[in-house]
């Protein structure tokens, strides 16, 4: 049920101030989900949707921005997307480089391109590796546009790059089974250096993380929510970090 207008400003600004000023999460990942159900729901095409959940996108930064995150994660195109009709991801993956183009020209994001970027097309990589290199210098909010995703290839991709930098430099087979270890992996992680993200948050209802950053959310908390990606409001936001903030974190001591 949603309130009233001025009672959900209310409600909005009242929800803010109750988050702790310490306790807030670094780290957000965010699986977008539900554009093609929202676009049914109000009698649109699939393309409308598409484009309804990256408009939604800045708002999203800026939230974030507002209480402190320093890096979000938007999972915005998966490895099993990838086999979706022709028609469908071609429009897609355009509507990404538009987002992402965007989101570059506003000179406030640091945007990095995750995923395995050779399953893409060349137009595709091309303007997520544009994006990333016109704000490499940017100081501020951390956005991993993750594109051509899954975790699973993720963690694959680690261990051939972990195999290939200590065959590069002479080690044996036996050497690299010995020598090796779990902090190998993040090393070779496409967010290596970056916290693991605290919250993760997933929209449209679905109760799973799909392959979503398996390796870096095994202590992330995870909040879902009801709503469709398009209708992702900032309270619905500002809940998921409340709950996130009230939840008893041991990281499994």
């Amino acid at each position: 049920m949603r309130l009233p207008r001025p009672l959900y400003g209310l409600y909005e600004r009242q929800l803010a101030a109750s988050l702790p000023k310490d306790g807030l999460p670094r780290h957000v990942g965010v699986i977008l989900d539900g554009n093609r159900r929202w676009a049914r729901s109000v009698g649109e095409s699939t393309r409308h949707g598409h484009q309804a959940g990256a408009d939604k996108i800045a708002d999203l930064l800026q939230w974030s921005e507002d209480i402190g995150v320093e890096v979000v994660t938007l999972w915005m195109l998966s490895t099993d997307n990838l086999s979706r009709g022709a028609d469908e991801l071609e429009q897609l993956l355009g509507i990404i480089e538009d987002a992402v183009g965007t989101l570059a020209a506003t000179g406030r994001w640091r945007i990095q391109a995750v995923g395995a970027l050779d399953l893409l097309p060349d137009h595709t990589v091309k303007a997520l590796v544009s994006a990333q290199d016109a704000t490499a210098g940017v100081v501020g909010l951390h956005v991993n546009i993750a594109v051509g995703y899954g975790g699973r290839r993720e963690i694959a991709d680690a261990v051939k790059s972990f195999l290939r930098q200590h065959a590069d430099a002479g080690s044996s087979l036996d050497e690299l089974a010995e020598a090796f270890d779990v902090e190998h992996i993040a090393e070779h992680l496409y967010t290596k250096g970056q916290p693991d993200p605290e919250l993760v948050i997933r929209t449209s209802g679905e109760q799973r993380l799909g392959g979503f950053l398996l390796w870096q959310s095994a202590h992330s908390e995870f909040y879902f929510c009801e709503a469709y990606w398009p209708d992702f409001r900032r309270v619905d936001f500002l809940r998921a970090v409340r709950a996130y903030a009230a939840r008893e974190r041991r990281g499994g001591r």
